[in-house]
């Protein structure tokens, strides 16, 4: 690896469904010797790649555990595969573990290289048979980050100006009002006559086929 002291690769899973795992992504997964991620994106690893390999998982919150001990390992010589749902770059891992690589002063000995996955918001536009096929906006309601003063400002711009909305983490046990506050934004600006998609994993299956 050119004096480099070792490799951490950032899997997007895509969006839950087997089909959808990239070639890439897959191709890491069988070369990578440990497997981190969340525990919930652990499940949707392929069982029988699991069985072979250390696995390191935690909960949620646990984001900096996970790449502290991605970097740990990937400097001990072992190869590892640090795995997200959808793409690693949207609302995910890649950002944090570049970050920490280069907070800990790693940028020129740990490689570190991010595998595209294919994002859950390609996923649903696909499914629904609405294609994003002009300008359009992403926008997480998670206020975990980013406060919902300004997550507001942003549905209330994208709105005004039109776009195709795609929201992310419209809710959770804890925060069960900022969807229909952003769907209000959004009919300010929008007729009653606006289609709008629904698309969530269905219950009853292994979480790795959803």
């Amino acid at each position: 690896m050119n004096g480099q002291l070792g490799r951490i690769s950032v899997v997007g899973l895509g969006p839950g469904e087997t089909a959808l795992l990239a070639p890439m992504a897959l191709a890491a997964l069988e070369r990578a010797q440990a497997i981190v991620g969340y525990k919930a994106y652990i499940e949707l690893v392929d069982p029988k790649l699991l069985a072979t390999r250390q696995v390191v998982s935690t909960g949620m919150m646990g984001e900096v555990e996970r790449c502290d001990k991605a970097i740990e390992l990937a400097l001990s010589g072992v190869e590892t595969a640090m795995v997200t749902s959808g793409d690693p770059g949207v609302y995910a891992m890649a950002g944090l573990v570049l970050e920490l690589v280069e907070a800990r002063g790693l940028a020129e000995s740990l490689e570190v290289e991010v595998v595209p996955g294919i994002p859950a918001v390609c996923a649903a536009a696909a499914l629904l048979g609405a294609p994003l096929m002009h300008d359009f906006a992403v926008i997480s309601l998670s206020d975990l980050l980013t406060p919902w003063e300004l997550i507001a400002r942003r549905v209330a711009a994208a709105a005004e100006a039109d776009f195709v909305i795609a929201v992310y983490n419209p809710r959770s046990g804890r925060r069960t009002t900022h969807l229909p506050r952003a769907l209000a934004l959004v009919a300010a600006h929008r007729g009653p006559e606006t289609p709008v998609g629904l698309v969530k994993a269905p219950s009853g299956l292994p979480r790795r086929l959803r």
